[in-house]
C-alpha cells in the first residue's frame, strides 16, 4: 500500500498545478482588479500604476503565477486589497466552515444511510415509494429556496433558531445551515445507498450467509452494508470539497463568514488574491479527500489490494 500511496501523492502534483494555474487564468479575466478595488469613481493612471506595481499585476500573468506559486510553498498566499493577509482570513473562515461542513457530514451519513438501508431492504414497499419521492424533492428544490423557508418558519416565524449565527458560531447554531447544506446530497446518498442494498441484496454471497444461519442483523451489518457503502464512500468523499467550496449561498442566507462568505467577497470586489487562495487550498482538500477515500476502500472489502 505505501508504494500505492507515494504513486498517487505523486499523480497529485500535476493535478494540483494544473488546477491551481487554471483557476489563475480565469480570476485573471474576470475583470480588471485595480478598477474593482477604485469602486465607482475611476482611478487615476499614476494610482493605478502603482498599485499593479505593488501587487504585482504589471507583470505578465504567467510570471506572477510563478511567484504566486513560490510565495505560496512558503506559507504566503498573499495579501488581500484592503491591506489584510489572506491567511488571516484563512484563519477565520476555515474553521467555521469545517464546523459546517461536519455538521453536514453527519447529516448525510446518519440520516442519508439510514433511509437508503430501510428503503433498499424494503424497496417497493409504501415506504421506499414514499423517500424515493421525498428525495426527489429535495433535489429538485433548489438550496437557497429550502434555506430562506427554514430561515423564516424556524427562524423568524417560530423563533426556535435565530435567523443568524453569531460571528463565531457553535455546532448547535449550525444544525440548521448544515441541514440546509447538506439536503441535496443527503437525498443523493439515501438513493444511492438504497439502490446499492438493493443489488448486492441478492449477491450470492448475502444467500450463502444467510444459508448459514447467520443472525439477520449480522447479515445486513458486516455482509451487505460494508460491500453496499463503496459507492457511497466514493460519493462523500468527493463531496467534503464541494460542500466546503459550495456554502456560499448557505452562508449568505444565514450570515456565516465562512469561506463561502470570503469566496463570494473576493469575487464581488475582483479581489483576486484572495479567490486564488481559498480555491488552492480547497483544491488540496478535495485532493486530500479522494485519496483517503480510495484507501478506505481496502477497509470495506478486504478483496481490494494495492498493487
Amino acid at each position: 500500500m505505501g508504494r500505492y500511496v507515494i504513486r498517487r501523492l505523486l499523480q497529485m502534483i500535476p493535478v494540483f498545478f494544473g488546477t491551481t494555474l487554471l483557476i489563475f487564468l480565469m480570476v485573471n479575466v474576470m475583470g480588471d482588479p485595480i478598477a474593482g478595488l477604485c469602486g465607482d469613481r475611476q482611478c487615476d493612471p499614476a494610482t493605478a500604476a502603482q498599485l499593479r506595481a505593488e501587487f504585482g499585476l504589471d507583470k505578465p500573468v504567467w510570471q506572477q503565477y510563478l511567484t504566486y506559486m513560490g510565495n505560496v510553498f512558503t506559507g504566503d498566499f498573499g495579501t488581500a486589497f484592503n491591506g489584510q493577509k489572506v491567511t488571516e482570513l484563512m484563519g477565520t473562515a476555515f474553521p467555521i466552515t469545517i464546523r459546517l461542513t461536519i455538521v453536514a457530514i453527519v447529516f448525510e451519513v446518519v440520516i442519508g444511510i439510514s433511509l437508503g438501508v430501510v428503503t433498499g431492504l424494503r424497496r417497493g414497499r409504501p415506504i421506499d415509494t414514499t423517500v424515493l419521492i421525498l428525495t426527489l424533492v429535495v433535489i429538485a428544490v433548489p438550496t437557497f429556496v429550502t434555506g430562506l423557508l427554514l430561515q423564516l418558519l424556524l427562524g423568524v416565524k417560530w423563533g426556535v433558531i435565530k435567523p443568524s449565527v453569531s460571528p463565531d458560531p457553535a455546532f448547535d447554531e449550525l444544525l440548521v445551515p448544515g441541514l440546509v447544506l447538506a439536503s441535496v446530497s443527503l437525498a443523493y446518498v439515501t438513493r444511492l445507498t438504497r439502490t446499492s442494498i438493493a443489488e448486492n441484496a441478492r449477491a450470492d454471497y448475502v444467500r450463502t450467509a444467510v444459508a448459514k444461519g447467520l443472525p439477520r442483523r449480522r447479515v445486513v451489518v458486516r455482509h451487505l452494508l460494508r460491500n453496499s457503502l463503496i459507492p457511497v464512500v466514493t460519493f462523500i468523499g468527493t463531496d467534503i470539497g464541494a460542500l466546503m467550496g459550495g456554502a456560499i449561498v448557505t452562508e449568505r442566507i444565514f450570515n456565516i463568514h465562512g469561506v463561502g462568505y470570503q469566496l463570494y467577497q473576493g469575487i464581488l470586489r475582483q479581489n483576486s488574491q484572495t479567490v486564488v487562495g481559498f480555491v488552492t487550498v480547497l483544491v488540496l482538500v478535495f485532493l486530500a479527500a479522494n485519496l483517503i477515500v480510495d484507501l478506505l476502500y481496502a477497509v470495506l472489502d478486504p478483496r481490494i489490494r494495492y498493487a
